[in-house]
C-alpha cells in the first residue's frame, strides 16, 4: 500500500506541475480500504467559473498525453468532472464541488501494509490539523479571472 501511495503522490503532482501558472493546493485526507489506497490534493486557489473549462481541459490534456483513459467527462456548470484509468489501473479525478477543485487517485487492490503520510509539501500553507479545509481564497490573475 506504501508504493501505491508513493505512485498516487507521483500522478498528483505530475498533474498538478501541468497547470500553468501554478495553483495553490494542500493534502486532503489520505484513506485506506481492503487493499487499497486514495490520496487527495485541494486546490486553495480559486478558479473562477469562467476558467473552469481551461483548468479541467489543462488536466486532461496532461492525462492523455501520459496515456491514461479518459472514463469520464462530466461537463455540468456547476459541478463539472474528469475521470481517468492509468495503465497500471490507478483510478484519476478532478472534481469541482462547491466551487473548489479537489484531485484524487485510488490505487488498484496492492497488498496490505502501513500507509505513510504523504512527503510531498504542498503548495501554499500546509493546514495541519485543520479538517475540513478552508474554501479557496487565494486569487490568481490567470486562474480566478471572471471571463475565459
Amino acid at each position: 500500500m506504501q508504493e501505491a501511495a508513493e505512485r498516487a503522490d507521483g500522478i498528483l503532482a505530475r498533474t498538478l506541475e501541468a497547470l500553468v501558472p501554478p495553483v495553490q493546493w494542500a493534502h486532503g485526507p489520505t484513506t485506506t480500504g481492503d487493499g487499497e489506497v486514495t490520496r487527495r490534493r485541494t486546490v486553495m486557489t480559486v478558479i473562477s467559473a469562467g476558467r473552469r473549462g481551461s483548468f479541467l481541459g489543462v488536466v486532461e490534456r496532461s492525462w492523455t498525453e501520459r496515456g491514461f483513459r479518459i472514463r469520464a467527462v462530466n461537463s455540468d456548470r456547476c459541478s463539472p468532472a474528469v475521470h481517468a484509468r492509468t495503465a497500471d489501473g490507478f483510478g484519476v479525478g478532478l472534481v469541482f464541488g462547491g466551487g473548489q477543485a479537489f484531485f484524487e487517485v485510488d490505487s488498484p487492490w496492492v497488498a496490505l501494509s502501513e500507509v505513510a503520510e504523504s512527503a510531498d509539501p504542498p503548495r501554499g500553507p500546509s493546514y495541519e490539523g485543520i479538517y475540513p479545509l478552508p474554501r479557496p481564497h487565494v486569487r490568481c490573475a490567470f486562474w480566478s479571472a471572471g471571463a475565459p
